[in-house]
C-alpha cells in the first residue's frame, strides 16, 4: 500500500503534469531530499504503484518520470479516444530519423551519404513535428547545420534516453521484418 505525504504527493504531481517531470523539477519542489534520497523513493513509489493495478505505470521517459497507460492497452485507449497513432512516419522519414538518432549530432551531407538519397523534404518533416532539432553548424567548409533528436523524440518513443535505442543490429532485424515478403 503506498503511504500519504510524499508517495501521494509525487503522485498527484505526475498526474497533474503534461510533461515528464525531471529529478531537477522535483528537488525544487522536496528541497529537503538529497538526490540520492528523492531517486530511492522515487525508485521505490514507482515498485509500489506499479504492482498495485495493471492499468497504468509510473516510468521514465524524455529524462524525467510519468504516469502511462501499460503498452497492452494503448490500442483499447486509442478506440475510445477515436485517435490513430500519431505522428505516423513515411519509411523515408523513419530512416532518416534513425540516421540521426545513431549519428547525431549529423548534417544533411553526411544523411544523404549514409541513406543514398536526399532527404531535404523528410528533414523539414521531421523539424515540424518537433522530432528533431538543429543542433548548430559544423564548422568544417560551408558549415552545414547539424541535427540531433528532441525530447519529444524521447516521449514521441517511450524512451528515457538514447541508450534505450535498440542497437544497430536490432533495428536492422526490425525493419527486416517488417518488409513485405518477411
Amino acid at each position: 500500500m503506498l503511504k500519504e505525504g510524499f508517495s501521494s504527493q509525487l503522485l498527484a504531481i505526475l498526474f497533474a503534469s503534461p510533461e515528464p517531470v525531471t529529478f531537477a523539477q522535483l528537488s525544487e519542489v522536496f528541497p529537503n531530499l538529497s538526490q540520492e534520497e528523492l531517486s530511492d523513493r522515487v525508485k521505490s513509489l514507482s515498485e509500489a504503484f506499479n504492482g498495485l493495478q495493471a492499468a497504468v505505470q509510473v516510468r521514465p521517459v524524455a529524462g524525467g518520470i510519468r504516469i502511462t497507460t501499460r503498452p497492452e492497452h494503448h490500442d483499447i485507449v486509442r478506440a475510445y479516444l477515436k485517435t490513430k497513432p500519431s505522428a505516423k512516419l513515411s519509411l523515408a522519414a523513419l530512416e532518416t530519423l534513425a540516421v540521426i538518432a545513431y549519428r547525431q549530432p549529423v548534417t544533411l551531407p553526411e544523411i544523404m551519404d549514409i541513406r543514398g538519397i536526399k532527404s531535404t523534404s523528410t528533414i523539414k518533416t521531421l523539424l515540424e513535428k518537433k522530432l528533431i532539432e538543429t543542433r548548430g553548424r559544423k564548422k568544417v567548409v560551408g558549415r552545414p547545420i547539424l541535427y540531433g533528436t528532441t525530447r519529444e523524440f524521447l516521449m514521441h518513443f517511450g524512451l528515457h534516453d538514447l541508450s534505450e535505442l535498440p542497437t544497430l543490429e536490432e533495428f536492422e532485424e526490425l525493419i527486416s521484418d517488417s518488409e513485405p515478403g518477411s
